[in-house]
């Protein structure tokens, strides 16, 4: 049945990640259980009292973070097919050249540019607050394991418009949709406390779970920091790297303190709406919109 929908869909549609879902799942249910041994035996600690300890598992969240990503599968098709129609008109009609698909440089181009791309979406939504309101959902959570991964938005209009220079290079709309797929597809792994660090080498080049628990710490020292997906470099180059020095306290400055997937998505559109019915002038109206968050 799956095989038949997948084969159903268009080619531009067919979503990499879906297919990566059950690895996902397997080496989510492999970390889970060894939270779970390690935690009989005694074997983990927590840092402080009341945080969580390193590695672990709260059922609850999990399943949070486990819906809303089944959920954004749905949410990000209907998305790639209202930007197909707008990136196979660039690619046709604006692009003054159409790269081959069949040659390796145009797979760098896509590779890169897209990985670029995210870096400027990423860092662009952690400092404008309608933006942020569509990504503070992956933050959400006080636990940094493989199920946070998973915890994805509904809202990917930002990426879509971030993606436009693509099409616009030639690069064809299919190719576009699958190069973002394997950049999410590597974010996956460095949602982890189980792996410490990768030779240097490899820490100075690409994202790892190091550089990653940074991002989702909370700490002052940590806010805004490290937006690599796959190459770690964009941060070196553009001022926003930091080395993880201590253990980061996860989550979001203000917890939300729920499990209603819906109100994970949408606490913070509330929050701007009831900001800006409050705002004595047009100036701090669109500053709650367009601000940093």
């Amino acid at each position: 049945m799956i095989a038949d929908l997948w084969n159903s869909l268009p080619t531009a549609l067919r979503d990499p990640v879906a297919l990566a879902v059950p690895a996902f799942l397997v080496l989510l249910a492999l970390e889970w259980t060894a939270a779970i041994v390690l935690e009989s035996h005694g074997d983990e600690t927590q840092d402080e009292p009341g945080r969580p300890a390193r590695g672990s598992y709260l059922r609850a969240d999990a399943r949070a973070s486990i819906a809303m990503g089944l959920v954004s599968i749905a949410t990000t098709t209907a998305w790639k097919t209202l930007a197909l129609l707008g990136y196979s008109l660039i690619f046709a009609y604006v692009a003054p050249w159409q790269l081959p698909s069949d040659q390796w440089y145009t797979w760098v181009i896509l590779l890169l540019g897209v990985d670029v791309l995210f870096y400027w979406y990423h860092r662009i939504a952690h400092r404008t607050r309608i933006v942020w309101a569509t990504h503070q959902a992956h933050h959400s959570s006080e636990y940094f394991n493989f199920s946070t991964a998973l915890r994805q938005k509904w809202n990917n209009s930002g990426e879509i418009l971030m993606w436009l220079p693509l099409p616009l290079l030639g690069v064809p709309p299919w190719m576009v949709f699958t190069g973002f797929a394997i950049n999410l597809v590597y974010q996956f792994w460095v949602h982890t406390e189980r792996i410490d660090r990768m030779p240097r080498w490899f820490e100075f080049v690409f994202n790892t779970p190091s550089h990653h628990r940074v991002h989702h710490g909370r700490d002052k020292e940590y806010l805004d920091k490290n937006y690599a997906g796959i190459l770690i470099v964009w941060d070196r180059l553009f001022g926003t790297y930091a080395d993880e020095t201590f253990r980061p306290h996860y989550g979001l400055t203000t917890p939300v303190q729920t499990f209603d997937i819906l109100k994970l998505q949408t606490h913070e559109y509330a929050a701007i709406a009831r900001d800006v019915r409050t705002a004595a002038t047009l100036r701090q109206k669109l500053g709650y919109i367009v601000g940093p968050p």
